[in-house]
Formats: structure tokens, C-alpha cells, sequence
């Protein structure tokens, strides 16, 4: 280390000579510097070693700074980049050309004929969909204000799907019409705040139409046919979602998952399912099944883990005594603890079996709350100041059957009040309509739908995995769909409602003139779905939207499907209102924003390349 340490001195000496003179009489060792030898003087003076590493340091450091300036520039964008900036008519156009691109690809999948897209992917066999919102989240464009442009009209799109779960197709049409038309509008000179304040004052008045059109759903057969409409004309997925829903009630629990046949298939679960089961297999009392089956059993529930029987001696005494058979529901049981279960069960014939504990964190306490409420029992847990030693028997939940499987468990009729399920089931109500977190509102729907007693699956069939996906899609829109139209009611469909509502506005007046092209811009855009789905269907959207039109009926519409004109009605060619809403809800506050954009800010390209932006929508 010191011949590392003097050859560096030694070295950087020759360059900093003049220096060190200089340093040596500034602090008085003149004579010294000429006495000595150099390199005995950079051995004896622990100041002028300080001095020469510093000045080490110091040069080092700036060399390494000038040569590696540029490459530091080009890997850290965040840093060093400098900024790009278009204004005015450039800027708009730029982010129309993204929108533009996006919206084709969309708009490709809207109505019973619309066609798939197949979309790459980074692992896996590509996906192929005619899910809007699918479609829009995977396309990124490398030029950054074309990318812009796409990435807020992907937004509209994300929006309603969060929002209504369907309509995301009908949203990013409405987004680019409306756009394309304020474009226009403010390369002509009119004042785009001005438009802004017109689209919103005729989406206001559409949205009022269409809510005085719909109609409460009422019965299976509407259920089936909004489901239909919404899987693209699929007739088996809105059966299959009207029985569920018959079956649980049209607030119960769906929900839907890969299948392992090629057909179709329901799954009811009555009574209360976690996904845990039985610790041991020891516990199986059908060997044929595989199952545990217990009769009138008593439920023990804690959050703790079971590392001696001494703790639960009591429980087992009093279930031995009944002679009614016992479930723990704990944490874990250790193994000392665990075998001596399994010998009392082999020998004694003493009816017993232990599960875990379902869900995790927050979630696993919520749960087990659940379970002793619809029990009648209590929760053995610290929270609450409860142990083993300070618990009764009077904590043991019962119920009238509970059969076990290897991977959950399920409970019957439990012993609970009514009224307190009743109580749970409004508190989780509530707690859904306060939750903002997706995540969090599943696995609350989830927890509400078991308490109820009901959990309906369907299970989607195919003959690929590219198949099943394709099908989940339409599957998962058609089931959002209808549970918007039981929220708020049903308006015809084939983009007919908003048709007819375009009429409204022929009467609204704004404040002045660029108030009132701000209206007959959405008066336009709101004509797009319909020309869109008779266009993608071999038929001349014009023509189509100028005939539905003149008819007084206004519940006569296009069936693509069939190319005639119908009373949609009759015919089961319906939307959710809240669907048709939200799209255009959400659409016009996206695009009247767009269209105010008077400058654009991105990165500037290094050496001709230009740095990736991330998207802020994370891939599914």
C-alpha cells in the first residue's frame, strides 16, 4: 500500500512542482524545499502529502468528467437532456396523427362484425382481442408528440373502462371525432376555451336526453340481450350470464376464470368458500371423495398459531363431551401439536380437522371476522385482548355442514344472527362504495358475495389458450355491461341512443358563435359510433345515419348484423345508459382539453436518437 501510495505522490509531483514551491513558502518551509531532496520531502511533510492528494483528486475527477460529459449526457436523459417545444397548429397536429393511428385500430372492433386485433407480446404466444381497451393499451408510438396524442386518448379509454367496465370502442371514437372537429375549428381562429365551454354545454344536454330514454332492465331475456350486444352478437355468453345471474341475483358475486373443457361451464358455490384446506390428509373422513365432511360441527377461529394442545384442551374437552365434531381455523399447528390431532382422529375416532387461516395481512383478519360472524362465534385474537387461557367455550362458532377438500374448505347454513350478517353486509356495502382502490373493491365484492351465501364462476372454455383468452375478454366486458344496465337503466343500442340525442342539439344555443361550433361539434361526434358500426359491417355509415334519422319511431335502429332496419327494442339490441354516459362523459373532457393545447414540451433527441418515454399505463 505505501509503494501504491509514494509512486502516486512521486508522480503527480513533477505536474504540481510549481505548486508545491509555492505551498512550501506560504507556510514558512522555504528553506526545507531547498534543503531536501524532493521525494524526502513528500516522505517527511504530511502537509504537502494532504496538498498532493488533493490535487490528485482534483484531477482525476475532472478528467474523467470532461471525457465521460457526453456519454453521462446520452445515458441520463432526466439530467442532461435538453427539452424540445412545439407551439400552436404544429403541436396539435402531431398529437392528431397519434390519436389518429390509435383510434383506427380501435375503431376496427366496434360492432357484431367488427374484426380482431392480434397484438404481440413480450413473453407468451401473441394475444388476439376485440377488447378496446386492450387494443389501445399496448400501442406506443416512437415519436414522442405522436405518442403524446395517443397516450391521452388511451387514458379516455382506461377511464371508462375503470369507470363502467364496457364502451371503451364507443370512448376513443367520440375522443378522435371530437378532437379531429376542434382541430379544425382552431385553425380557423376560433377560441378554443370558447369551443371547450360548447362541448361541455352540449354533452350536459345529451346526457340528459338519454337519461329520460332509458328504461329500467327488468327480466332474464334483457339481461341476456345486453350481455349479447356487449360480447359482440355472442348469444351463448348472454345466456350464460343471464342463468348466473338468475341464479345468485343481479347483485351477487361473478366471477371468471380458465376452464379446462372446450364448452362453457357455470359454477354455483352456496354457503361460505375459502381457499384453504385441510393441514393433513390425516383428516379425510371420505376416502372416496378425498373430503372431510363434518355434521353439525363446532368451528374454533384464531389468528394465532397452535404449538400445543394444552392451550385448546379445553374445546376439545367440550366438543368430546357433545360429541359434535371440531374445526380449528388457525394460523398453522405445529408438528408436535398436529400429530397428536391425527392420533386422536386415527384412534380415539374423535372428529377433528384444522385448516389455515384464508387471505393475508388486513384481509386474512377481515375474513376470519366473517367466518365468526356467520358461525355465531368469536375470534380468538390478541387485537381484542382475547387468548387461549381468558377464552370460554362460548367463543365456538357451529354450523349445519362443512366440507373439506385438499384446497378449500366450505361452510353451510351457519349458526350466526341475522342480524348481525345483516350489519356485516351493509358495513362491506359501504366500505365498497368508499373504496377508490380496484383491488381493494374485489376482494370486498368477494368477501360481501360469500357472506350472502352465493359466489356464481364461470368457467371459459376453448380449445388454446389464445381462444380462452379472447373469449374471457368479451365474457368480462359482457358482465360489466350488464351490471351498469341494472344500475342505471338500458337505451337502445348499435350507437342509435346517441343518434337520436344529436337531435336535442339543433335547439341549444350558446353565449356566441364559437360557444355554438363548440355544440355542433359534438352534434357530429356523437353520429361516429353508428356510421362506424354500419361501415365495419360492409354498409355506408352515412347513408345509414341519414335513414335512421327520418324516421318518427325513434326506437327503429340498424341491425348490422342482419343489414335492416329494426325496432331495436324488440329486436334485443340494446345499451347500458351508463355505458353510453360515461364514454361520452369522458370522452368530450379529454378531447375539449386536447384541443386548448397551445404548446408541447418533450425530450430532445441525443445524437439522433431519441429517448424512449415510459408509458404511464403498466402492461397486462
Amino acid at each position: 500500500v505505501n509503494i501504491v501510495y509514494y509512486f502516486v505522490l512521486y508522480f503527480f509531483f513533477f505536474q504540481a512542482e510549481d505548486g508545491i514551491r509555492d505551498f512550501c513558502l506560504s507556510r514558512g518551509l522555504g528553506d526545507v524545499y531547498k534543503r531536501q531532496v524532493h521525494g524526502e520531502l513528500i516522505k517527511k511533510n504530511k502537509d504537502i502529502q494532504a496538498y498532493l492528494i488533493q490535487k490528485v483528486m482534483f484531477s482525476v475527477t475532472q478528467k474523467v468528467f470532461k471525457k465521460n460529459l457526453q456519454s453521462l449526457t446520452r445515458f441520463s436523459p432526466a439530467f442532461f437532456a435538453g427539452k424540445d417545444i412545439k407551439f400552436g397548429q404544429d403541436c396539435r397536429d402531431r398529437m392528431l396523427k397519434g390519436c389518429e393511428l390509435l383510434a383506427d385500430a380501435v375503431q376496427t372492433t366496434l360492432g357484431p362484425k367488427g374484426r380482431n386485433v392480434v397484438i404481440e407480446q413480450s413473453f407468451g404466444s401473441p394475444k388476439i382481442t376485440k377488447d378496446g381497451v386492450t387494443v389501445a393499451k399496448n400501442i406506443e408510438f416512437a415519436d414522442k408528440y405522436m405518442n403524446i396524442g395517443a397516450q391521452l386518448v388511451k387514458s379516455v379509454a382506461n377511464k371508462t373502462n375503470d369507470k363502467a367496465g364496457d364502451g371503451t370502442t364507443t370512448a376513443t371514437v367520440l375522443a378522435r371525432a371530437i378532437y379531429k372537429e376542434g382541430c379544425k375549428s382552431v385553425a380557423a381562429g376560433l377560441n378554443p376555451m370558447d369551443l371547450r365551454r360548447g362541448i361541455n354545454l352540449a354533452v350536459e344536454k345529451v346526457v340528459q336526453d338519454l337519461k329520460a330514454r332509458s328504461k329500467s332492465i327488468t327480466g332474464r331475456e334483457n339481461i341476456a340481450n345486453v350481455a349479447t350486444i356487449s360480447a359482440n352478437g355472442d348469444t351463448e355468453i348472454g345466456n350464460l350470464i343471464a342463468d348466473i345471474m338468475e341464479k345468485v341475483g343481479q347483485n351477487g358475486t361473478i366471477t371468471v376464470a380458465d376452464g379446462k373443457t372446450l364448452s362453457h361451464e357455470i359454477e354455483i358455490v352456496e354457503g361460505m368458500q375459502f381457499d384453504r384446506g385441510y393441514i393433513s390428509p390425516y383428516f379425510v373422513t371420505n376416502p372416496k371423495t378425498q373430503k372431510c365432511e363434518f355434521e353439525n360441527p363446532l368451528v374454533l377461529i384464531t389468528d394465532k398459531k397452535i404449538t400445543n394442545l394444552q392451550s385448546i384442551l379445553q374445546f376439545l374437552e367440550y366438543a368430546i363431551q357433545g360429541n359434535r365434531p371440531l374445526l380449528i381455523i388457525c394460523d398453522d399447528v405445529e408438528s408436535e401439536a398436529l400429530a397428536t390431532l391425527v392420533l386422536n382422529k386415527l384412534r380415539g375416532g374423535f372428529k377433528i380437522a384444522a385448516v389455515k387461516c384464508p387471505g393475508f395481512g388486513d384481509n386474512r383478519k377481515s375474513v376470519l371476522s366473517d367466518i365468526a360472524i356467520i358461525t355465531g362465534g368469536q375470534v380468538i385474537t390478541e387485537d381484542v385482548g382475547l387468548t387461549f387461557e381468558k377464552a370460554d367455550t362460548s367463543v365456538l362458532g357451529s354450523c349445519k355442514q362443512i366440507l373439506i377438500s385438499k384446497d378449500d374448505t366450505l361452510i353451510l347454513d351457519g349458526a350466526g344472527l341475522k342480524e348481525q350478517i345483516d350489519e356485516r353486509i351493509d358495513l362491506i356495502s359501504e366500505q365498497i362504495k368508499a373504496s377508490t382502490s380496484d383491488y381493494d373493491k374485489e376482494k370486498l365484492q368477494e368477501r360481501l358475495g360469500k357472506i350472502k351465501g352465493g359466489v356464481g364462476i364461470i368457467k371459459v372454455g376453448g380449445a388454446s389458450e389464445v381462444e380462452v383468452g379472447e373469449i374471457k375478454d368479451r365474457v368480462q366486458d359482457a358482465l360489466c355491461a350488464t351490471r351498469a344496465a341494472v344500475e342505471e337503466g338500458i337505451v337502445i343500442g348499435g350507437g342509435c341512443a346517441l343518434l337520436y340525442a344529436s337531435k336535442v342539439l339543433k335547439s341549444l344555443k350558446g353565449e356566441n358563435f364559437d360557444q355554438q361550433v363548440g355544440i355542433q361539434i359534438v352534434e357530429k361526434a356523437i353520429q361516429i359510433p353508428c356510421k362506424s358500426i354500419a361501415q365495419n359491417a360492409g354498409h355506408d355509415g352515412a347513408v345509414v345515419a341519414g335513414k335512421i334519422l327520418e324516421t318518427n319511431n325513434e326506437q327503429i335502429g340498424f341491425d348490422a348484423q342482419n343489414g335492416e332496419y329494426v325496432n331495436m327494442y324488440e329486436k334485443g339490441i340494446i345499451d347500458p345508459t351508463k355505458v353510453v354516459r360515461v364514454a361520452l362523459q369522458d370522452a368530450a373532457s379529454v378531447a375539449s382539453l386536447m384541443t386548448t393545447t397551445e404548446a408541447m414540451i418533450v425530450d430532445e433527441k441525443q445524437d439522433g436518437k431519441d429517448t424512449p418515454s415510459p408509458s404511464p399505463y403498466p402492461e397486462y
